[in-house]
């Protein structure tokens, strides 16, 4: 009996431990098929890096990582920024450009404007080695706004005064509680002004075009591509499968290998945009549109 146990004990402890394990297991053999390589292909490293900017631009800090570590990574040749956004806040969307600045000092980046790059958007895009819009994208929009409401007759009506302390006249400058005063308003286009003409003096630079002739390219003007493409906004016109042709052309990749999102990665970011939107409905912005 001794002899027989002997035998079988090998076999029983792995029966013992697949009982007392069975749903380490069974959680293990779910994540393995998750992400699991389905193909010799997926084993190979991404020689591409597609990246979206897509939606208000207000919280960049994951689109910034991901071109810096694109820019980094020596099997990634080169970059596709896809762009369908109507512009956002100017500190965010002067970031992204400097990081694709940044990139393209290391190697080649295209924009691709898959709907619309416009105000903040196109001025994340402006040094990309090439700009190439869909046909039917809309593109330019490139101005400043600030806006804020006028709630004070609301208040009113329901009762409800505002009151502070601050120190400085210009304090209260964009309250929303009572119309903006002339020296309010005027304050308010020093800041307005001062950022149309870093904008306009960095598409000028950027794209190669006069800045004295800023109003046939600038001034909130919004172009088809075809119309983009005649003021010089934009290099060329086509759909996704040239852009991503082109990046690999200029990239001298023969066998394109493009990254993939993670679903649950991407679920987080569409949350934390529309989180950082709905933050940013309730305070005055300096917006790019």
């Amino acid at each position: 009996m001794q002899f027989i146990k002997s035998i079988f004990s090998p076999i029983l402890a792995v029966m013992k431990f697949i009982q007392e394990h069975f749903k380490a297991m069974i959680f293990l053999l779910i994540v393995f098929l998750i992400f699991a390589p389905r193909s010799q292909e997926d084993l190979k490293p991404n020689n591409l890096e597609q990246i979206n900017l897509v939606g208000p631009i207000m919280e960049v800090s994951e689109v910034i990582n991901q071109i810096d570590e694109a820019a980094k990574n020596d099997f990634v040749k080169g970059i596709l920024l896809n762009v369908d956004s109507p512009g956002g806040a100017v500190a965010p969307s002067i970031e992204v450009a400097y990081a694709i600045k940044r990139a393209r000092e290391k190697k080649p980046v295209v924009v691709y404007a898959s709907g619309t790059i416009a105000s903040g958007s196109y001025y994340a895009s402006i040094w990309a080695n090439e700009i190439m819009a869909n046909p039917g994208s809309m593109v330019g929009s490139i101005g400043v706004i600030m806006q804020g409401a006028d709630v004070s007759e609301l208040m009113s009506k329901i009762g409800i005064k505002s009151q502070s302390v601050q120190a400085g006249k210009y304090k209260k400058v964009g309250a929303t509680d009572r119309e903006w005063t002339e020296f309010e308003i005027n304050e308010l286009n020093k800041v307005i002004y001062g950022t149309y003409d870093l904008f306009t003096t960095d598409v000028a630079n950027a794209r190669g075009l006069d800045i004295n002739k800023r109003d046939n390219f600038a001034n909130a003007h919004i172009f088809t591509a075809a119309q983009a493409k005649d003021v010089g906004l934009i290099d060329s016109i086509g759909v996704e499968y040239d852009a991503k042709n082109r990046i690999a052309e200029l990239s001298g990749v023969a066998e394109q290998l493009w990254n993939k999102e993670d679903k649950i990665d991407k679920f987080i970011k569409k949350l934390s945009a529309q989180s950082a939107v709905t933050l940013h409905t309730y305070f005055p912005t300096l917006v790019l549109k």
